[in-house]
Order: structure tokens, then sequence, then C-alpha cells
């Protein structure tokens, strides 16, 4: 049996994770905030643990202020320096480490798989920084992988959560042009590609989207259809920016991202679309 390691684990992913990996017989030990900060038990952790997920972050969506986005870089970059650290001291070292990392590293403009271009916004630059620093965990004796991923949806919590409530009051709408890309993946595929690269001990970048992307238009009419509720309420973005300042980037930018080197490995997703994603879900 497979010990594996979770940061972020009270999360929406790291709950789900939890609960997955445990019914396939692994044994899960969440790394909570406080151990974190205390680099001799993080290290026993590690120490036990045959896989080590990094999910830790402060939540993207918020209103962007300067010491938010400090809280936004620090909560990633620290955390991830922490857990190289405590890889490269402990004597069992693990197998993998798979710490994630966001579509927002690439710019807006065209669809990139993993090897596409990367942004110099605030965004960009947290991605980048975020993976160099898992990467220095690499090693003859653990491998490491990142998780770029994108809007992660699933029941019970996450982004769809916090969406769906003004599309069933018939309240939804596209936010601005609409035009703006959306990458997303279910939470189901989402599962399945850590088992799939945990079990396969693959190592490499791989984008945690689904294989077509679609549009914020694409999936307000996804809502409205499975709902069947109106999506004629469309919201300006000059509203978004006051309530999230800069942070309104994550809802009016958008991503366009392939996930080809999964698929090259040969990982099949059950949900490839928005429609039967949403359908699903809703």
């Amino acid at each position: 049996m497979k010990t594996i390691a979770i940061t972020g684990s009270s999360g929406f992913v790291g709950t789900n994770l939890k609960k997955y990996f445990t019914n396939l017989g692994y044994e899960v030990l969440p790394i909570a905030r406080g151990d974190l900060s205390n680099q001799q038990r993080l290290e026993e952790i590690i120490n036990q643990s045959d896989i080590v997920i990094n999910l830790a972050g402060a939540n993207i969506i918020n209103r962007w202020s300067e010491s938010y986005k400090k809280l936004l870089y620090s909560s990633r970059i620290d955390t991830t320096q922490a857990i190289v650290k405590a890889i490269k001291k402990v004597q069992n070292k693990p197998i993998q480490l798979i710490s994630t990392s966001a579509v927002g590293i690439y710019d807006n403009k065209q669809t990139y798989d993993e090897n596409g271009v990367h942004t110099s916004d605030f965004l960009g630059k947290l991605a980048e920084d975020w993976e160099e620093e898992a990467l220095k965990a690499r090693s003859e004796s653990t491998k490491v992988s990142i998780f770029r991923f994108g809007i992660v949806l699933g029941k019970d919590g996450g982004a769809l959560e916090k969406m769906i409530t003004p599309f069933k009051l018939g309240l939804g709408g596209v936010i601005g042009t609409g035009k703006q890309a959306f990458s997303f993946i279910h939470i189901e595929d989402l599962l399945n590609a850590y088992k799939f690269v945990i079990e396969n001990n693959h190592e490499d970048i791989f984008n945690l989207t689904a294989p077509n992307p679609t549009t914020n238009k694409g999936l307000t009419l996804a809502l409205g259809k499975t709902l069947k509720r109106p999506t004629i309420l469309p919201v300006p973005e000059f509203v978004l920016n006051i309530i999230f300042s800069e942070g309104a980037k994550v809802l009016t930018d958008g991503q366009s991202a392939i996930p080809k080197n999964l698929m090259d490995l040969g990982f099949e997703f059950k949900y490839k679309t928005i429609d039967e994603t949403i359908k699903d879900l809703c």
C-alpha cells in the first residue's frame, strides 16, 4: 500500500483526492498548515510518503490588493520551497512529487499545449516561479510532475458551486463579451489523471484540462440549456473590476489549453466537452 501526502487537502480538489485515493486503498496523510511551518514535522510526514501532492495556495478568485497578491505568491512559493527542502533532507525520498500550477501561465490569444508561450503578467509569473521551485525536487530518487489546472468543475464545491446559483434563478449570462477562452476539467477526469500519472510513474508537465476548451459564452449556453433557464443578463467587466480589482482578470481573461501530453500517453477523458461536463454535474 502506497502512502500519499497532500498539502491543501481541505480544499475542493484536496478533499476529493483524499476520498478518491483512500477508496483505492492508499494511505493518505494530510499536510496541515501548521506542518508546513514545522520543518521537523514536515520531514517526518515526507519521510513516510511515497507520493507528495502539492495543492496549497490561497484562493485565486478574490479581490487583489497588494497584500493579497503577496499572500497568493507566498502561499504557493513558500509552501513549495518547504516541501522541496524536506524532500532533499529526508532519508526515504518520495517516488513522486506532483505540484500544482495553472493554465494562467499561458497568454490568452491562442490555444496552447504544454510547450506553449508563457505570460509575463502576475498570474503567469506566479505560475512560472511556482513550477520552478517544484522542479528543484527532481532527482534520481524523486520524479517531479507539474499539473497545470484549468477551471475544475464538480459538485458540492469549487467554481461551479459559486457560479450556478444565478443561473438557477434565470439571472445568468456571459461575462463581458463572452469570447474569452474557458479551459475546464471535470473533477472525475482530474482524479483519474492523478491516478494515471501516479500508477504509471510518469514525469512531465501536464495540462489538466478537457480536450475541447470552450469560451465563457459556451459555458453560459451549456448551463442555460441543462438548467432550462434563460441566459440573457450579461455581467459587465467593470462590475467585476469593482468587486475584484485586478483579480477580475481570472474571470475576464481566459486561456485555451489542450492536454496534449496526457493524450499522447493514452489517457482517456470521460468528459471531453463542456456540454457533457455540465449535463453530468447539473
